[in-house]
């Protein structure tokens, strides 16, 4: 059997130096030869095990890229599957089942997926988390939330009230409480941003949203819609007697070992109570700055604005744009143990650390104009609003920039200049506006390209001209990207989301046009000529830097 440093040589994975010097190393730390050049970043852990492989005489498959046969996968119960963490991505020619592992060496996986299937076994051999992302991808919890519907079909009886279908929602066994678990587990699995449960005439709808785009997922028979309903409201502390107004409330999931939150909104339709989860990743409360696609001169401008200590900054955009992750993002760069942050939000969606947040409650009078007129009694440095949402409101956070506060909030606009006039359409004096206003950045959300699969391509003349791209005639047309489809992405050619900004700061020009009372479109000519990037410049900015497509923009910025 070959040594393995000598087939690393062979592949062109290692130099001689670098071999050497891992033998040293190796020698003094006293672990094996691959670890050491995965910890010397010489080789990633997929090119070990792939080497390990070849040493061994065994197959190897990077799942990623692999074909999985679903047969196969269908061959093997789900719960072995996830019990020894194993796949079944196909069968070889005399029809023994190729079993993707990380440990070919688990005889008691092997022996059990022969039992189970009846037939022979062959391991494949590939890494711990390329196995784990696989059967994430390929061992849904469609087929038995589909086993469980029939389940509660067979159980329910048209003419049954919620009380009667709530009678087993106790035992942790019974199919309603399992569909819904399957439901969210699933939604989390595929990176849902909503789950929307909703009843039509004769059937549950449950359709996920993922980076933007809504997909149906499952159709239930419209005989267990109360039990589901019922459920969700009960995890989420909402009312379950009262159907005829909307409803908020909030629930928690631990999923692979995180805690995920989930804000829960009913909403009375003509054929039943819809309810839409957000599912609230606490991680994205964590990011930096840094990490949302900020252009180098977006950022700059942006920067300069949150490092003053007083001033109002605006996000604007529709719902679902991402403009809590940026307010919360821009906390976090901001927040220090000598500077006092407060928050108003409804809801609060995210939890942070040093933070002091207050939840809306107008049910009790705390409303945001309430709320914000008691916490500049509470002596903060850094306020942040979840909404202007009228008069009152953005009176007093004007108010505040004014008197020494740096004020971080969202606006429902368009694009960055329409803030100015919309919020003198609130009945904000201009002059005020013009002085308290320091920057305002409007943002959307585009698919980003799978990494796996894009593909580069020279668009031809006529496509450039058609979307406005800037790009002169005679000039050498620019090598861009477009959407494929492969296993990683579901074949839709894109995975997770970049944010597009357009980031205006209000210098004298714009101060000046807030105080005439012009409009938006003349203050936007007056901030392009002061140099900022609209959100469809910034969109082709991040379609030659090959990070979504040309469709892609155009579909989100209008």
């Amino acid at each position: 059997m070959k040594q393995l440093g000598e087939i690393l040589l062979e592949e062109g994975l290692v130099t001689e130096d670098q071999l050497l010097a891992a033998l040293d190393e190796q020698v003094e730390q006293g672990t094996s030869l691959g670890r050491v050049l995965v910890q010397m970043g010489v080789l990633t852990e997929m090119q070990l095990v792939s080497a390990l492989a070849a040493q061994l005489g065994m197959p190897f498959a990077d799942l990623d890229d692999y074909a999985v046969d679903r047969q196969a996968v269908a061959s093997v119960p789900a719960s072995a599957i996830r019990r020894y963490t194993v796949l079944p991505i196909g069968f070889d020619e005399s029809g023994n089942i190729l079993l993707a592992m990380a440990d070919p060496s688990n005889v008691v996986a092997i022996d059990d997926i022969r039992a189970m299937s009846g037939r022979g076994v062959v391991p494949v051999v590939t890494t711990h988390d390329n196995v784990a992302r696989a059967i994430d991808r390929f061992v849904r919890s469609d087929s038995e939330i589909q086993d469980l519907t029939q389940a509660m079909e067979d159980e329910a009886q048209e003419d049954a009230v919620d009380l009667a279908n709530l009678q087993g929602v106790a035992d942790d066994d019974a199919p309603i409480v399992r569909f819904v678990n399957l439901l969210v587990t699933q939604a989390i699995t595929d990176r849902a941003s909503d789950i929307h449960i909703e009843p039509t005439e004769h059937d549950l709808r449950v359709r996920y949203r993922i980076d933007g785009v809504l997909h149906e997922m499952q159709r239930s028979p419209k005989n267990i819609t109360h039990g589901v309903i019922s459920r969700v409201k009960i995890l989420s502390d909402i009312d379950i007697a009262e159907r005829r107004k909307p409803q908020d409330g909030r629930m928690s999931v631990v999923h692979n070992g995180r805690k995920i939150d989930l804000r829960v909104a009913t909403l009375p339709t003509v054929w039943g109570e819809k309810i839409v989860m957000r599912i609230l990743d606490n991680s994205t409360a964590s990011l930096a700055l840094k990490d949302l696609a900020f252009s180098d001169g977006n950022y700059e401008i942006y920067e300069r604005s949150f490092s003053k200590p007083y001033g109002m900054i605006l996000v604007t955009g529709p719902t679902g744009s991402g403009k809590s992750t940026t307010l919360y993002a821009t906390l976090n760069a901001v927040s220090r143990p000598e500077i006092n942050v407060i928050t108003v939000e409804d809801p609060v969606e995210y939890r942070l650390d040093g933070i002091n947040q207050v939840q809306v409650n107008p049910k009790a009078g705390l409303t945001f104009a309430s709320a914000l007129r008691s916490i500049l009694r509470s002596d903060p440095d850094v306020v942040l609003l979840g909404e202007i949402r009228d008069h009152e409101t953005a009176q007093i956070a004007i108010e505040a920039s004014l008197t020494g506060h740096l004020v971080l909030s969202t606006l429902h606009t368009n694009d960055a200049p329409s803030a100015v006039t919309r919020l003198t359409e609130m009945g904000i004096e201009p002059f005020l506006v013009g002085s308290a206003l320091d920057c305002v950045v409007a943002q959307r959300l585009a698919r980003k390209l799978c990494d796996k699969c894009k593909e580069q391509y020279v668009p031809e003349p006529e496509e450039l001209i058609a979307m406005h791209f800037p790009w002169q005639q005679g000039e050498e047309r620019p090598t861009l990207y477009r959407p494929v489809g492969c296993v990683a992405c579901s074949r839709t050619g894109y995975r997770g989301r970049v944010a597009l900004h357009e980031v205006m700061a209000v210098d004298e020009d714009i101060e000046r046009h807030a105080v005439a009372g012009s409009s938006a479109s003349e203050i936007s000519k007056s901030a392009i000529a002061g140099g900022m990037k609209t959100l469809r410049e910034d969109g082709f900015l991040k379609v030659r830097e090959g990070r979504t497509s040309l469709e892609e923009i155009i579909r989100v910025v209008a």
